[in-house]
């Protein structure tokens, strides 16, 4: 990265530390939603500031449209959290949380997924 540092570094290691003691006490094979209640209970339990299936107004031009987006979770105000549970992380996943964070103020997006033998994740950071 050019010597830059990493967007909200010590937050993410955070989070996906917590990711990763859920997959090795869950395993992969779950469903999605069980793994967000683990990820919530963790988040209690660590004192870490989060909102699930936070909403977001969708502006279109000079209107909001009448649908909105939830993210799964928004962890300390500023970082999106996604959670998957299938075989592997495709294209459209990453598409979906760079959409999240171009309608929110979300500088980075964490993209996790328990469905695999050992858990994946990917940093996505909002573009400019």
């Amino acid at each position: 990265m050019n010597g830059e540092e990493l967007i909200y570094k010590d937050e993410s290691f955070k989070i996906i530390g917590l990711c990763f003691e859920i997959h090795k006490y869950l395993g992969r094979g779950l469903s999605e939603i069980v793994y967000k209640d683990a990820l919530e209970y963790e988040s209690k339990n660590s004192n870490i500031p989060y909102e699930r299936e936070k909403q977001f107004k969708v502006r279109y031009k000079d209107i909001y449209l009448d649908h909105f987006f939830f993210a799964d979770f928004v962890v300390y105000d500023k970082i999106i959290v996604e959670i998957k549970a299938t075989n592997k992380l495709i294209d459209d996943f990453i598409s979906q949380t760079l959409n999240y964070l171009a309608i929110s103020e979300c500088e980075l997006g964490l993209l996790v997924n328990f469905g695999e033998s050992s858990l994946k994740y990917k940093r996505i950071a909002k573009t400019k």
